[in-house]
């Protein structure tokens, strides 16, 4: 049966989402997505609770992770879909920046000490929750704390790159994450290309970086991207043999910009993610 709603970009509360591995599948149940992957951040430990579920309500599921790699000094993120859990480079892949993870938030904690805030009292909080430790813990730490009054104000006052608790991230190049995904007989995607305000030259560069270390799909149909950057990312797609990727990138529910699950339908000429996962194309 061909897909018709698909989503290979979406997150729970074992990363910075809100939702559990249930709930999002009972979501995504309720807005009829035939295809699932769970992708939280440098983690798999939500992905056999949505396997259930998912079988429960009828929907294929992939096993996922948005991976969190460096190139010339950007954060990059890297989707590995159908990944094996128990492939020993993947798993080396996730422990490490986990604890990196971990490394950044205990720094960071000790600058908002300097700042007068619970810096450290925050980060062990943070730390304590479920999944992968992110900046997005902490920044909703700071505003239950009412040091901030959103994520996005904790983010400009206290955590973004410049501003007094930043710490540089220390991750590895996306040459290590494309090779622990095809290790685990995973597919890697270029995650949200638009996001990383890079010049036309230089995204093209990442790309065939991408390409080059074995990457095989981009992400080209994305809530918020404009009809330019679509054609854009269509464009790249074609241009670099990319297969085309769409999801969500879904984190909590009610922001209705940002819907779990994607029409399957790729722009002309851009191949499918799923026809070289071996799955049903759109009709």
């Amino acid at each position: 049966m061909a897909y018709e709603r698909i989503d290979l970009h979406a997150h729970s509360h074992f990363s910075d989402g809100m939702l559990s591995p249930e709930e999002l599948v009972a979501l995504a149940a309720q807005r009829k997505v035939q295809l699932l992957a769970l992708t939280d951040h440098d983690t798999l430990a939500g992905c056999e609770a949505a396997a259930r579920e998912c079988a429960r309500h009828g929907i294929d599921f992939l096993h996922a992770s948005e991976l969190t790699a460096a190139w010339r000094g950007r954060e990059i993120h890297i989707v590995g879909l159908r990944l094996d859990p128990a492939a020993p480079a993947l798993a080396a892949r996730l422990q490490l920046v986990c604890g990196q993870r971990a490394e950044r938030l205990r720094a960071i904690g000790e600058r908002l000490e300097r700042c007068g805030l619970p810096g450290n009292e925050l980060v062990a909080a943070a730390l304590a929750e479920r999944g992968t430790p992110t900046r997005l813990h902490l920044a909703r730490l700071l505003v239950e704390g009412g040091h901030a009054r959103d994520a996005d104000d904790a983010f400009d006052r206290w955590l973004a790159a410049g501003r007094a608790a930043a710490v540089p991230p220390p991750w590895p190049g996306i040459g290590t994450a494309l090779a622990a995904i095809t290790a685990a007989g995973g597919l890697a995607v270029l995650a949200h290309p638009q996001r990383y305000q890079l010049s036309p030259g230089a995204l093209r560069e990442l790309c065939a970086e991408f390409r080059e270390g074995g990457g095989a799909g981009l992400e080209v149909s994305l809530p918020g991207m404009s009809p330019k950057d679509a054609a854009r990312m269509a464009s790249l797609a074609r241009r670099f043999e990319l297969a085309g990727s769409c999801g969500s990138d879904f984190h909590l529910p009610g922001l209705p910009w940002r819907p779990l699950g994607r029409f399957a339908k790729l722009p002309e000429g851009v191949v499918p993610i799923t026809e070289r996962l071996g799955l049903p194309q759109a009709p």
